[in-house]
């Protein structure tokens, strides 16, 4: 492998943001679109998922009880063989839970990608967490309430 190009590079870089934000809004429709059709995927020591849209759907499922989630992901690097790549994501996501509007979930972990180029640009054929932390945070000083709450949602 050599390194990336730097407009390979970039758009490896995108679709790996892009990953990150269409689960932060909840856009499974675009979040599809960065998939290879038998994408690969397995989160921390859970079962790998075969397949885009079973991916797809275990995500809008594991998902489904949150009210707000935030994914930080930074690509640490990019390798690139011809139509195929491997990148290096470092990971930390928050997430709010319906259920518990005082709490916030953090994950840390990395990523372990392979992509491959498309008719249309780079599409993630393998998704590997390795999860090395995770907590629930409450905010006992009153902090969130003293800057102003959560909020607004944002305008359409």
């Amino acid at each position: 492998m050599t390194s990336a190009s730097r407009p390979d590079r970039t758009a490896i870089e995108d679709t790996l943001y892009r990953y990150g934000s269409c689960i932060d809004r909840f856009d499974y429709v675009g979040l599809r679109a960065l998939f290879a059709a038998d994408v690969r995927a397995q989160y921390g020591n859970r079962e790998p998922i075969v397949g885009a849209d079973a991916l797809v759907e275990w995500i809008r499922s594991s998902t489904s009880d949150c009210a707000w989630q935030h994914h930080f992901l930074s690509v640490y690097s990019v390798e690139i063989e011809g139509d195929e790549a491997k990148a290096l994501v470092y990971h930390t996501s928050h997430r709010g839970v319906a259920a518990e509007p005082a709490t916030v979930r953090v994950l840390v972990g990395r990523y372990h990608c392979a992509l491959g180029r498309g008719r249309d640009g780079w599409l993630i054929n393998e998704l590997l967490l390795e999860i090395l932390w995770a907590e629930r945070r409450t905010d006992p000083s009153g902090y969130l309430a003293e800057v102003g709450g959560a909020g607004p949602p944002p305008r359409p």
